[in-house]
């Protein structure tokens, strides 16, 4: 602040705040780093799951080319299908990222959602298979979300510690030199002052 009043206090003050402005760049580094951490572990989950969705992709696929060939199609039985309406969404915090968990309920095996009278194992498997890709899309709806999230933040976190350290840093730094400078020269003057007035009295 270039108008900042050379006082005691001031210099106390633009000091407190320094201080205050360097813990929070510790703090804002120490955030980005743990966040930058979670960012990698989750960018390794998501190229996994990539990986095994891909493949499990095209098994259930050709277990559905399977099922259409055995069955003469799948269209009707498909149609009937229930709507899953069973994936929920959880939140949870890192260092206050709100990153979301994708949670569904696991299929019953036992009640199928079609006929077993007018159907075969190549449906069966096909639905089985579908119902991995489900599971997975769904951690990687998760995973790429949280990594979204994640980099906005990190992002955040950087432009802040930058701030903090190529800006409010120096300019209070500045402040300090200013104000310490000024009370300096104060002092230098009184004591020149008094010397005076000392010899003015004395002579």
């Amino acid at each position: 602040m270039a108008n900042l009043i050379p006082t005691k206090g001031n210099l106390m003050a633009a000091k407190r705040s320094r201080a205050l402005a360097e813990d929070g760049y510790e703090l804002m580094d120490k955030k980005r780093n743990i966040l930058v951490r979670e960012l990698m572990t989750r960018i390794d989950e998501a190229k996994e799951l990539q990986k095994r969705i891909d493949g499990t992709f095209r098994a259930a696929y050709d277990a559905l080319r399977t099922a259409e060939v055995a069955l003469g199609g799948c269209a009707d039985i498909a149609a009937n299908a229930p709507v899953d309406e069973s994936v929920r969404l959880r939140w949870r915090s890192v260092m206050g990222v709100e990153i979301a968990s994708v949670a569904g309920d696991e299929p019953d095996q036992e009640s199928l959602p079609y006929s077993l009278a007018d159907t075969g194992s190549a449906l069966d498997e096909a639905y089985r298979r579908f119902t991995e890709v489900k599971k997975l899309l769904a951690q990687l709806a998760e995973t790429g979300t949280a990594v979204y999230r994640l980099a906005f933040a990190i992002k955040k976190s950087q432009k802040r510690a930058n701030a903090l350290q190529n800006i409010v840093i120096p300019g209070l730094d500045a402040d300090i030199r200013h104000v310490t400078e000024a009370l300096e020269e104060k002092e230098r003057e009184e004591f020149v002052r008094l010397k005076v007035v000392k010899a003015r009295k004395t002579g």
